[in-house]
């Protein structure tokens, strides 16, 4: 290898170098930061609805009620869902969560939060959102909804983490993927029938705290039945 070869090499390794000592920081930042968050529901959904919309105005409702039975709200930090979930927790008096990441186009800190942690690598920030969460609730979204979704009820299947209610919000938004997944990959057998079990598709959110409250109160975590 000649020698501008050679400097090439070492250029990479010191960059691949500070990129893990970058890494390694935003956790510890997270770590320290959520530590004392205490019992927390992780809410997601599209960056892209208003506030007039009526799935905006439902997540809005939802996290001041679990507010104010003492639960932190936890979002990715930005505008739509993720605004509405903050807003509803943040004037309810109770602790509002933002973990924020950077994006071109969509993703600027809302400013609903008693809480803020900044983030520069999408992983990172995944596993705190899942790290301290009694609940997940998805409302309609988009790829990095899915994607959260997904990641979240891959841990649960593989016992990775402690199982944890997951709600979908929105029958006929998320009955078409509930489809797919009955027909495509239980009926050939990449996913089991009970897996299917691992999350509740609701379009009613009132009823979303008591029952985060009854799953840990059962002791044996039993698992969710789809609404058809």
């Amino acid at each position: 290898m000649d020698v501008n070869g050679k400097q090439y090499v070492i250029d990479a390794m010191a960059e691949d170098a500070w990129r893990m000592f970058r890494i390694l920081g935003e956790f510890a930042q997270g770590f320290e930061e959520m530590a004392d968050v205490g019992k927390a529901v992780t809410v997601f959904g599209s960056a892209r609805l208003e506030p007039d919309h009526p799935v905006y105005r439902k997540a809005e409702a939802l996290t001041a009620d679990l507010a104010r039975r003492g639960y932190a709200v936890v979002t990715g930090g930005g505008p739509g869902i993720m605004e509405a979930a903050n807003k509803g927790a943040y004037e309810a008096g109770g602790r509002s969560v933002g973990l924020n990441i950077a994006l071109p186009h969509e993703q600027a800190p809302n400013a609903y939060q008693t809480d803020k942690v900044n983030f520069r690598y999408f992983f990172v920030r995944k596993v705190l959102l899942v790290k301290y969460s009694t609940a997940f609730v998805v409302f309609p979204g988009g790829f990095g909804t899915i994607d959260e979704l997904f990641e979240a009820l891959t841990l649960i299947q593989t016992k990775k983490i402690k199982p944890f209610p997951v709600f979908l919000v929105g029958v006929e938004y998320w009955r078409g993927l509930v489809q797919w997944l009955q027909g495509a990959l239980v009926r050939s057998g990449t996913i089991a029938e009970h897996d299917l079990h691992l999350f509740k598709v609701v379009d009613e959110v009132a009823g979303i705290p008591d029952e985060i409250e009854a799953y840990y109160g059962s002791g044996h975590h039993a698992g969710f039945n789809l609404p058809w």
